[in-house]
């Protein structure tokens, strides 16, 4: 589909104790595989691979194919363990203690996670500290330069900022991506500490003034500091507006996630319209792979053009042929008549993209969209755009007539026209 970038779940030995069943049932079944993110058993910990995924001369040939395909492995860093994981009886003052000698287990009230512990970095932080960066280097020494770190607004700031910087000082191209849905000031907090890059609220930015009003703020107030990557879904976040299934949501949502920021991300299943939550109001999927594996019959959804594959697939063409949709401090939004149509331009030199979108993705609308031409860097008179999307030229003008039907078989959600120099 055009990503540069394939994210792993932890590829570690998975705990067996207090072991999740599917839909994070608290009974597990006999084939069920656990949590990946309960990391740990006898079979080593963050420093070992799963011996039901290979060896680490698969993981070594796995890279090597990715590399040959120009796609970088980027592996999650999550910082917890299994109650199996070695580190549970080499080293227990790595865990906090409840009162009757038993170690915590993780809790984000009202959900309990026994199959997790936390890692307490207040005992022995030199210790922990050189076990981590141990960890860490010794996956970069195989061929990983990015990870995506679970949960990192749980851990101390001050470890991220001395960790970050030790990494960074040797292995300069190391990318960390914290997977942060906390408060603004923590999700700042940790870009200042060193993230390269940061999840985002753009998840649930929906109606146009939200969208503009955190385009604005990503490309100008925090650009400094923090730097956005906007997902679609992820494996946690089943967003509502997506549980429709309608296949123009999922389309529109992938145009304003990749024309918005420089980098964007999505969910393996989005793009099979994968919309059924695990109960009524809430955002996690039923079935998740989280908690069991799950086979996905890409080539039959393919011959039944029930994928979005190939219109993703021209998405990161379009940003990857288009530089200006690489950059990040370029936006500019303009007026449109309607509440559902949204318009904003990137420009970058010589490189001057116009994008149009349909926010409701079951009707049609007809509006005119009215550009600031002096932001534009554009004479008051018509010009020529190519729609990136099917190549069709038009002639717009400072008042430009628009009209996007997202309905099927030949919905239309949106415009990412290339202007003509």
């Amino acid at each position: 589909m055009g990503f540069d970038v394939l994210y792993l779940p932890p590829i570690h030995p998975i705990g067996y104790s207090h072991r999740k069943g599917r839909n994070n049932s608290l009974t597990a079944g006999p084939l069920d595989p656990g949590v990946p993110w309960a990391i740990g058993n006898e079979s080593g910990g963050h420093d070992a691979i799963n011996p039901e995924l290979g060896t680490f001369d698969d993981f070594k040939y796995f890279l090597k194919v990715a590399k040959k395909n120009n796609i970088e492995v980027a592996l999650d860093l999550a910082l917890q363990c299994s109650p199996d994981h070695p580190w549970v009886k080499t080293n227990p003052e790595w865990f906090t203690k409840r009162a009757d000698g038993s170690i915590a287990y993780a809790e984000n009230p009202p959900k309990k996670y026994q199959d997790i512990y936390p890692l307490n970095f207040d005992n022995d932080y030199p210790g922990l500290f050189a076990e981590i960066y141990r960890v860490v280097t010794l996956w970069i020494e195989l061929g990983v330069n990015i990870f995506r770190v679970d949960n990192p607004h749980t851990k101390p700031i001050n470890f991220w900022a001395d960790f970050i910087a030790k990494i960074n000082e040797k292995y300069p191209q190391v990318i960390f991506l914290a997977e942060a849905f906390t408060t603004p000031a923590m999700m700042h907090a940790l870009g200042k500490a060193g993230f390269q890059q940061s999840y985002t609220y753009f998840t649930w930015r929906v109606n146009k003034s939200e969208l503009e009003e955190y385009g604005k703020e990503v490309a100008y107030e925090t650009s400094a500091f923090f730097r956005p990557n906007f997902w679609v879904n992820t494996p946690d976040i089943l967003p509502f507006h997506l549980q429709s299934g309608n296949p123009a949501a999922f389309a529109l949502r992938a145009v304003l996630a990749s024309t918005l920021s420089p980098s964007w991300g999505m969910y393996a299943g989005y793009e099979l319209y994968e919309h059924i939550p695990i109960g009524e109001g809430k955002e996690e999927y039923r079935d998740s792979e989280k908690y069991e594996i799950k086979l996905r019959d890409w080539q039959a959804a393919s011959k039944k053009s029930l994928t979005l594959a190939p219109f993703i697939t021209k998405l990161n063409e379009i940003k990857n042929q288009n530089i200006a949709l690489q950059r990040l401090r370029n936006i500019t939004f303009h007026q449109s008549d309607s509440d559902q149509v949204i318009a904003y331009s990137k420009r970058e030199g010589d490189n001057l993209i116009l994008v149009v979108v349909n926010l409701d993705p079951f009707k049609a609308i007809e509006t005119l969209v009215h550009w600031n031409l002096s932001a534009l860097g554009l004479e008051d008179k018509a010009f020529e755009v190519t729609d990136l999307l099917d190549q069709e030229k038009y002639s717009w003008s400072r008042d430009t007539f628009i009209r996007l039907d997202p309905s099927r078989p030949m919905g239309r959600v949106a415009h990412i026209a290339r202007v003509k120099k």
